[in-house]
């Protein structure tokens, strides 16, 4: 078992608070850079970057760019699309569906919350968790400003989720349980807050293979979503293991070596060589995996409330017994 899934030592505990707080306060930085008017990204500034953009530009980057399309921003707030810091779009591959409570794990500026609180409608609910203030202030601007009736952001983190269990239908993330050191604890929070059947559809980074060493050991590329990644055989027993059914991995983006020689610059390693190293072993993916048992059977409310009238109306004998 790696040093990344297993529970933690008093040293890892440590470890585990120090990385904490790198990446709190990399994402608090993000949102500060977004409430002044400019574009966050998982580099943060210039003299300070995680490796991801590369040193030409903090507006780009190989895992950020282009996971939602005009359609989907639309009424979105554009404070949230700024603020976007995932590596893909799990809304869009999640099948929320109408009156569902959803689940989103680090939920940042806010913006696949607002997505999801769309798809679930105002019979649903859309929670998002987070531990950073700044994200927080920012993603409760963002409900106010896109008037989210069916939205609530919690403080907390995902090793350590503040709900009750068997709670949620739908557990999302978006580039997020990469940057936990704890990752076994994650997962089995999310199983144990979604109700039986409950659907686990996050977006991650994920490995083929393996990588060089100095990459894990990298805290600045690990804020930057790239050296806390699961190898993809792990995540799936790993999710086996905290209990859930059915686990898969879908490639959603696959990274190149010119992407890899764009986040490992300025990170005093050697990027020609690594980026070679590392060519397609790292990808954006969909993680499904399913909590066991039966999943509640929902009656669309048309259907509820014609079944409703019908039951207040009869009055045949036997009919209503």
């Amino acid at each position: 078992m790696s040093d990344a899934t297993r529970g933690p030592s008093t040293t890892d505990a440590e470890e585990l608070g120090v990385l904490r707080s790198t990446v709190q306060a990399r994402y608090g930085e993000a949102a500060r850079r977004v409430t002044e008017g400019k574009t966050a990204s998982c580099c943060g500034p210039a003299t300070g970057s995680s490796g991801c953009c590369g040193a030409t530009t903090e507006s780009w980057d190989p895992i950020t760019a282009n996971l939602y399309d005009e359609g989907e921003a639309a009424g979105i707030p554009a404070e949230a699309l700024l603020a976007s810091l995932g590596c893909g779009n799990p809304t869009a591959l999640a099948d929320l569906r109408e009156g569902e409570v959803v689940l989103d794990l680090g939920s940042g500026g806010g913006i696949d919350v607002l997505l999801s609180a769309k798809r679930v409608g105002p019979t649903g609910k859309a929670y998002g968790l987070d531990m950073t203030d700044d994200m927080l202030e920012l993603a409760n601007a963002n409900k106010a400003r896109a008037g989210a009736m069916n939205v609530e952001f919690l403080r907390g983190n995902i090793e350590s989720i503040p709900l009750p269990s068997n709670t949620v239908d739908v557990i999302i993330s978006n580039c997020v349980i990469n940057l936990s050191g704890d990752k076994r604890k994650v997962l089995a929070e999310a199983f144990r807050v979604l109700k039986p059947g409950g659907r686990f559809a996050v977006s991650d980074v994920v490995v083929r293979g393996e990588v060089p060493a100095a990459i894990k050991r990298s805290m600045e590329l690990w804020v930057g979503c790239v050296a806390g990644a699961l190898e993809e055989q792990e995540f799936l027993s790993l999710l086996r293991e905290v209990g859930f059914e059915n686990p898969s991995i879908e490639p959603t983006r696959i990274y190149k070596a010119e992407d890899a020689a764009a986040f490992l610059a300025n990170t005093g390693l050697d990027g020609e060589q690594f980026a070679k190293d590392i060519d397609g072993k790292f990808m954006g993916a969909f993680v499904r995996a399913t909590k066991p048992g039966a999943a509640p059977v929902r009656k669309p409310l048309a259907m509820a409330a014609a079944a409703s009238t019908t039951a207040d109306a009869c009055c045949a004998p036997g009919c209503c017994d």
